[in-house]
């Protein structure tokens, strides 16, 4: 029954990693996943939307600010998030909801507002300002791990090595389960904290739920019978060049990437060595994995959009579903993401919104950003309009409408800085400042810019859609090339910082739009 009369509920699911390729409701080959194609039968499925940057940490703090790397600046996990600037969860308790966080929001306090010798300065894994903790679930795991040893379940192991095969003799690259079972994983435990904590709350009041889960996230393991659910056989076929030695000489920012980051470990814990070693038969097996963990996180929305709707909430519930940001899975011999390749950028998302019936199963193509989610959220409650962001409100497409003078490009940032460590600085021989990359990507042509005096990137997607062929340096493409900078300036020009930059000080007092210190 709909709760008229009252503000709407607002659920929030970032997954971590997902691809925006991997639904079945986009028409992937091989994935299902019926209970986010149900969503999306009931909202509007965006079919090009891409993060803002990578990996964690900044991702999540452009979906949680609205702001794009340039302005939040927040550009490695770990960097601390400015407290000076607004975000999502603060923008909605100012209206009068009380967000409420189920796993992790992989935001680094700002140290200025806090004393030096505070734990929470050494860990990225710090909760963003605003949010009520509920049940924390940051990468340790230790609350779920701590539950699986109620159920019996030995847990000692801890994290990653929790992630293991249950069957110590398995291969580096395996199908064998965890200790662990389906109605046991870390989302199933957080799908579960959440209804128990639905069912708490009073019928009169609106609820704001964040439910962050890791899946499909590596380590990359799955139980039954998520486990053997795909084949690798099947699949597309893989994006890149026709080797890992190619693909390293391709670009100096890939010869170190693949070599200093695409560490085994990372992605299935004891495994040694850089992951363009494993054979094309072991990507597949890992991506056969990445597909079950998928389905996996699917099985738990068709678990919490049940609760809801036995609870009678469904109909007065907003629903956003996800990801910080995607995943290369084999694509140019890497896995994890960074960079600038769309694989590692392209993002599922799904807005189901109460009064917005006549969207109901439509599908946008135009480029939606990580930016836009805030926004958005703040339109569809009655918040305040914040016009310095960088995100534009999606409520346009939710009413069937054309938004006029709409992005007609994709836009995200990567930085590969090292600040705690330096290593990255001290391959390049840069400073920290000149590590960094802005891409600008229409339909058919995606252009990379470097800092540092890096070699630029320039590629054809309407007959190169892998991204293995650089233009940047061919005199037929110059000027594409030179068009695409400018652009790519302009875009940068006009994004500056505006949360002053909008307002005046006059006879008449301060006029325009300036953002208030939280």
């Amino acid at each position: 029954m709909a709760n008229t009369g009252r503000r709407k509920n607002i659920l929030l699911i970032t997954c971590d990693q997902w691809r925006g390729d991997s639904l079945s409701a986009v028409g992937h080959p091989v994935v299902r996943t019926p209970n986010a194609d149900a969503l999306a039968r009931e909202g509007v499925l965006f079919s090009r939307h891409y993060a803002g940057t990578a990996p964690c940490s900044p991702a999540r703090a452009c979906l949680y600010t609205g702001l794009y790397q340039m302005n939040n600046r927040v550009c490695r996990n770990g960097t601390p998030l400015d407290d000076r600037h607004d975000n999502i969860a603060r923008a909605a308790r100012r209206v009068g909801y009380d967000p409420t966080l189920f796993g992790y929001t992989d935001v680094s306090p700002d140290p200025r507002t806090r004393a030096p010798g505070d734990p929470f300065l050494r860990t990225y894994e710090g909760v963003l300002p605003g949010f009520t903790t509920r049940q924390l679930l940051p990468e340790h795991q230790k609350a779920w791990l701590s539950w699986l040893a109620m159920r019996g379940i030995d847990s000692s192991a801890g994290f990653p090595d929790i992630h293991r095969p249950a069957d110590t003799g398995a291969p580096e690259v395996s199908s064998a389960v965890p200790v662990y079972s389906a109605d046991e994983t870390p989302a199933a435990f957080l799908a579960g904290e959440f209804l128990r904590w639905l069912g708490e709350q009073d019928q009169s009041e609106p609820w704001f739920a964040h439910v962050s889960f890791l899946s499909p996230h590596p380590p990359f393991i799955v139980p039954e019978p998520f486990n053997t659910m795909y084949d690798p056989a099947e699949g597309p076929a893989y994006h890149g060049a026709a080797s890992v030695e190619a693909e390293k000489a391709s670009h100096p920012f890939l010869a170190y990437h693949l070599e200093h980051h695409q560490k085994k470990s990372s992605f299935i814990p004891g495994a040694t060595g850089t992951v363009g070693d494993w054979s094309e038969d072991e990507f597949r097996k890992i991506r056969a994995l990445y597909y079950g963990m998928i389905s996996e996180v699917d099985s738990q929305l068709g678990r919490i959009w049940q609760g809801i709707r036995d609870k009678g909430d469904w109909d007065d519930t907003i629903v956003i579903l996800t990801s910080d940001h995607a995943e290369m899975m084999g694509d140019h011999f890497m896995l994890g993401k960074g960079g600038w390749f769309d694989g590692s950028y392209h993002l599922p998302l799904i807005v189901k919104a109460p009064g917005h019936d006549a969207a109901a199963g439509t599908r946008v193509d135009h480029f939606t950003s990580a930016v836009d989610i805030m926004p958005t959220l703040l339109d569809l409650i009655g918040g305040e309009p914040l016009p310095h962001l960088d995100g534009q409100s999606l409520k346009p497409f939710l009413d069937r409408e054309e938004p006029e003078n709409w992005r007609d490009a994709a836009f995200w940032e990567y930085d590969f800085r090292s600040v705690a460590e330096g290593t990255t600085e001290a391959y390049f021989g840069l400073g920290s400042r000149a590590l960094n990359l802005a891409v600008i990507r229409t339909e058919a042509v995606k252009y990379v810019h470097f800092g540092g005096g890096l070699p630029p990137l320039l590629y054809d997607l309407a007959n190169d859609p892998g991204e293995t062929r650089n233009l940047a340096d061919d005199p037929a493409w110059l000027r594409i090339r030179l068009e695409f900078a400018e652009r790519l300036l302009a875009w940068r020009a006009r994004h500056l910082d505006q949360s002053l930059a909008l307002s005046e000080l006059a006879a008449g007092g301060a006029t325009g739009h300036f953002a208030r210190l939280p």
